[in-house]
């Protein structure tokens, strides 16, 4: 697994960080999504870049009862969507894990 992003997590619920890799290195934002609400299966975060939602990320627990993100990153310029888990690191920094 490779770290492709560092993010801080603001008062609002929101993160923001880089995402890093060979083809990009952008400024992002994952922002609490309002629909959660009128749709369960909703995603709890939007991804931001640039102004443009890029992706979504869903609030997951693991067999450990950790709490992290599922993040899909998506663009018409992708080959195929980006998988990546948001962790809460020792620091309280939060790593972007890409997976395959």
């Amino acid at each position: 697994m490779t770290q492709i992003g560092t993010f801080a997590r603001n008062s609002d619920g929101s993160y923001t960080g880089t995402i890093k890799a060979l083809v990009f290195n952008v400024q992002a934002r994952l922002v609490p999504s309002n629909d959660r609400t009128a749709n369960e299966k909703a995603p709890d975060l939007r991804v931001v870049i640039a102004g443009v939602e890029m992706g979504a990320a869903w609030r997951r627990t693991s067999k450990d009862d950790r709490v992290y993100h599922s993040v899909k990153l998506d663009d018409p310029s992708f080959t195929a969507p980006i998988y990546a888990n948001l962790f809460e690191g020792e620091d309280g920094e939060h790593a972007l894990i890409w997976s395959r």
